[in-house]
């Protein structure tokens, strides 16, 4: 007869094969992420730049202040997980609470700003059907900022997944995946800040 105690480490090593096989395929995912936004700076990348409808060139449009700003809350939200994540490994769900709503309110003025930005460049002359230039440039941050916007529902879910389970394996698992995925949109922005906004300007 097998006795509970050996039962009880089997189910644990199965969870955890279960829960190292769920990280490798989010990081599979990622792997896939990294291919769909090289081919949307290569577009970028390869097309000039070329006036609005009012003849004005986008990198006199480009408010790199502004810009800034928005790259900065995205950095601090990045930091501020991580520090969700150093609470999550001691074990501490409140601060894990307080960490993850203040990076949820961080991304969420990144996206605030982006829509600002949407609309301004879209009502002074350039929208994303004026040229292949608009095009690809509404594109590429635009991609972005849907990843965005699905990192924080995601968080928003998590936040639901917390308050019923707490720090199980499983939301340490969830929380570890949504920390990956961040992180690489920090990534990701620093490409598009640099390529788009900084070089655009220069």
């Amino acid at each position: 007869m097998v006795k509970s105690s050996s039962i009880k480490v089997y189910a644990d090593e199965y969870h955890q094969d279960m829960e190292t096989d769920t990280v490798f395929g989010f990081w599979v995912y990622l792997m896939t992420d990294c291919l769909l936004f090289a081919t949307l700076f290569a577009v970028f990348a390869s097309t000039p730049q070329m006036p609005n409808a009012y003849g004005v060139m986008p990198s006199e449009i480009f408010q790199l202040e502004f810009i800034m700003v928005e790259t900065g809350l995205l950095l601090a939200s990045s930091f501020t997980f991580g520090l969700a994540m150093i609470s999550m490994y001691s074990n501490k769900l409140k601060s894990v609470f307080s960490w993850l709503i203040i990076t949820l309110l961080l991304g969420l003025g990144f996206l605030s700003i982006e829509i600002y930005e949407f609309i301004h460049l879209s009502t002074s002359g350039s929208p994303i059907t004026l040229n292949a230039y608009w095009g690809a440039f509404y594109a590429l941050v635009g991609t972005h900022g849907l990843h965005v916007t699905t990192g924080s529902v995601w968080m928003c879910v998590m936040f639901w997944h917390l308050k019923r389970s707490g720090l199980s394996i499983p939301n340490q698992t969830r929380l570890s995946c949504l920390s990956l995925f961040w992180h690489f949109l920090d990534l990701i922005w620093i490409v598009v800040f640099t390529m788009v906004y900084l070089l655009g300007v220069l």
